[in-house]
């Protein structure tokens, strides 16, 4: 059986769930295109069948589940795997942001801090539970020539190696690397931890491998190349000549008065010579050796120590915010090392999207997953920015992640289901109504589904309801909203004399261990202002203001230096066509280091003629939430 590590809750078999995809937005693709290569445009649904080769893929959701739900298209597909997971109990997860001239520090989402939670709750014994479950996936996705290249430190460095051994096979450890990300550190109690470690693992023996060289360093070029040719002005290094103790044979032969086995036909030991490339040794009779010049010198094979690429500086122009964000030039070499061109490279702790970034340039396919909903917004825009980036797909587990959550909790009863909410949001749950679920603070709550968004009609049910019974006012909670309809609600509502306002059922609620007694918020949906304007046959879109009215996402002091409403929107896009229930993203802004400032007004788009034509606008707040705007613009 060999040697095994264990630990208390050590799984027995990983859950292999395959759930549907949500295709939530396209980017960098014509609608024409995506027709004529699909046959059909695809519907928020389920992402089905296809005739053109998978797009890249961007996934937000738990990445066991996420992985699981792969497995039936890419099982064995994926040729290069680079993950970056957590591996320290006090890691810093928190994330930089700029609100006009003020910079706030946004701390993990509450789902994040419950997936961290679930992580290091037992200690080693949950993170270990927690990353073999990963890594039994990754395993299976892997292809038969594949590498995994698994990112970690001196804290879980060694039970991460025993655990790969388990699953990979000891004999499959290509290497331990060790990354050297910093050059000193302070400490008074112990020596510096400057260096990070990377376990390399294939899946077989026959795994792609591409050498990569190195220039040599001063001390290996002051050691090895130790003579000086006068005559051309350059130092050299002798290398054999003599074929003797080689397995292949040689050339039996003597040239100027000496003979042995050497290792080239004397045509070619003749032209050496001619060249003036032969150093002949003092004592008589020696055989000679051959010059190999500095210049011609390629550079020696790389070593499993690195210290030629230094962690991300504060002024570097790669810095997006991630306190764990990795430098391009190591992605870069893991990449160019263990795959080839058009290969499928994976990572599925994106974070800022350094792996799918560094895999677009070098022609690479990619999947990337993560949990937090603003990693997935960091990564978009870095891809963004990527010149020629190729069409890729935003995809989440939505409703059927939800819908699982709602059978093994056992909330699959309806009235179970409405009570955990209720709970969440401190409410008492009401009997007697229809779509009135419970009260709050005077007011009514209703409940939406979590396989479907609010709609239009379920929104007039609950103010019929109330205006039958005399209520005023009711919270409307949703998971999701039919696109436009929250940007309506409130002033549906006003017209009927109700107060009828929208609350968003945050994801964090499906996490085990979050009860009742967590700070869970239900948020205010975002306020968007916006004018169509239109000339002939073309239109464009002008943002005239944006509000984010819960006061606990922006701290006092950076609200009030806020100057322009503008400030709170890191990006924005917009669907002139909008007809298939996913959001085609046919032009976008946003925010960048090097282009702080945010335009306000789109380009124009031309329409092919007469009609009315659907717009929908999304827009990401600087926190990675999105809001949705629906407009019309009729062409005449």
């Amino acid at each position: 059986m060999g040697v095994r590590l264990e630990w208390d809750g050590k799984p027995t078999r990983v859950e292999r769930l395959a759930l549907p995809f949500q295709l939530v937005e396209t980017i960098n693709e014509s609608r024409a295109t995506r027709e004529r290569d699909t046959g059909a445009l695809f519907g928020v649904a389920a992402d089905t069948d296809r005739a053109a080769a998978p797009r890249n893929q961007l996934i937000w959701g738990d990445n066991k589940l996420v992985m699981s739900s792969l497995l039936s298209e890419y099982a064995g597909q994926v040729k290069l795997v680079y993950i970056d997971p957590p591996f320290a109990t006090g890691a810093d997860f928190s994330i930089k942001l700029k609100v006009g001239d003020e910079e706030l520090v946004k701390q993990p989402s509450i789902l994040e801090e419950h997936a961290y939670r679930d992580t290091w709750g037992a200690g080693y014994d949950s993170y270990l539970t927690m990353m073999y479950e990963r890594l039994v996936l990754l395993h299976e996705l892997l292809a038969d020539n594949g590498t995994i290249y698994v990112h970690c430190d001196w804290r879980a460095n060694s039970l991460l190696r025993l655990v790969l051994d388990e699953i990979f096979g000891p004999e499959r450890l290509v290497n331990e690397v060790i990354w050297r990300r910093a050059f000193g550190h302070s400490d008074s109690k112990r020596m510096g931890s400057i260096h990070d470690t990377i376990l390399v693992y294939s899946k077989f023996a026959d795994r792609i491998w591409n050498p990569q060289l190195r220039p040599a360093d001063p001390e290996y070029i002051e050691t090895f190349f130790d003579e000086f040719d006068a005559e051309r002005g350059e130092r050299y290094q002798r290398l054999s000549l003599s074929a003797g103790g080689l397995s292949g044979g040689g050339y039996d032969y003597e040239y100027k008065g000496v003979r042995t086995l050497w290792r080239c036909p004397i045509e070619t030991l003749r032209k050496h010579d001619a060249e003036g490339r032969l150093h002949w040794p003092k004592k008589a009779g020696g055989v000679p050796r051959l010059k190999k010049y500095e210049s011609e010198h390629e550079g020696v094979p790389l070593q499993d120590i690195w210290t030629d690429i230094s962690k991300i500086h504060n002024q570097s122009a790669e810095l997006v915010g991630y306190a764990t964000q990795k430098p391009e030039a190591l992605l870069q070499r893991i990449i160019e090392m263990s795959s080839n061109e058009g290969d499928l490279v994976a990572d599925f702790f994106c974070g800022s999207g350094t792996t799918g970034v560094v895999a677009e340039k070098l022609g690479r396919r990619w999947l990337m997953a993560d949990l937090g909903r603003l990693a997935i917004h960091t990564t978009h825009k870095r891809l963004l920015n990527v010149p020629d980036c190729k069409p890729f797909d935003i995809k989440n587990l939505g409703a059927y992640e939800r819908q699982r959550w709602q059978v093994t909790t056992g909330n699959d009863a309806l009235r179970a289901y409405l009570d955990t909410i209720l709970a969440f949001y401190r409410a008492e749950p009401l009997e007697g109504f229809a779509h009135l679920h419970g009260r709050k603070a005077g007011r009514m709550v209703h409940v939406g589904a979590t396989d479907a968004p609010v709609t239009i009609d379920e929104t007039e049910e609950v103010m019929d309801e109330m205006a039958d019974n005399g209520i005023e006012a009711c919270d409307l909670l949703g998971w999701e909203w039919e696109m436009g309809l929250h940007d309506t609600i409130t002033e549906m509502a006003r017209r009927r004399g109700l107060d009828l306002r929208p609350r968003q059922i945050p994801r964090e609620v499906m996490e085990r261990q979050v009860t009742e007694a967590d700070a869970v918020r239900f948020f205010e949906l975002a306020h968007v202002d916006l004018d169509v304007r239109r000339q002939g046959h073309e239109a464009a879109v002008v943002l005239k203001d944006f509000l984010i009215p819960s006061e606990e996402l922006i701290p006092r002091k950076v609200r009030d230096q806020i100057s322009l409403w503008s400030d709170l929107i890191d990006y924005w896009s917009v669907d002139f066509d909008f007809s298939d229930e996913v959001f085609h993203n046919q032009w976008q802004a946003y925010r960048t280091r090097d282009q702080p400032s945010l335009a306000t007004q789109s380009d124009w788009h031309e329409y092919p003629g007469p009609g009315r034509y659907a717009i929908v606008v999304k827009i990401i707040d600087i926190f990675g939430n999105d809001t949705t705007k629906l407009a019309e613009v009729r062409i005449k």
